[in-house]
């Protein structure tokens, strides 16, 4: 079994930035896509960014490209979500991913997905 912990969320002003983290408890025995996605209160959660083992390969949601950027460390068995130019529809809990069925490409899909983090706030004043 994964588990997988966020980090990073919080407050912060429109036109800010935070830097979400999601650690793994252990390095994988394979290689494995990993994402972000987020639920806003009262909303079905969502797909937010992907990235493949080797980084080669990611995805954005139409909603955060430009401003969001996604990135891992492998050896720290870490993926990074970059936030810039906050808005407040950004609002929602932050969901980190692990799709241990791919290793070339990074799934939009959340049934893809085989374990889960516990979630991290974030909110952003208007």
């Amino acid at each position: 079994q994964v588990q997988l912990v966020e980090s990073g969320g919080g407050l912060m002003q429109a036109g800010g930035s935070l830097r979400l983290s999601c650690t793994a408890s252990a390095r994988s025995n394979s290689r494995y896509a990993m994402g972000w996605f987020r639920q806003a209160s009262g909303k079905e959660r969502e797909f937010v960014s992907a990235i493949n083992w080797s980084g080669g390969s990611t995805n954005y949601a139409d909603s955060v490209k430009g401003r969001f950027t996604i990135s891992r460390d492998n050896a720290k068995n870490t993926v990074y979500l970059q936030m810039n130019s906050l808005k407040p529809e950004d609002t929602a809990v932050y969901y980190c991913a692990v799709d241990l069925g791919s290793y070339y490409y990074a799934s939009l899909s959340e049934t893809a997905y085989d374990y889960w983090g516990q979630g991290t706030q974030v909110t952003v004043s208007s």
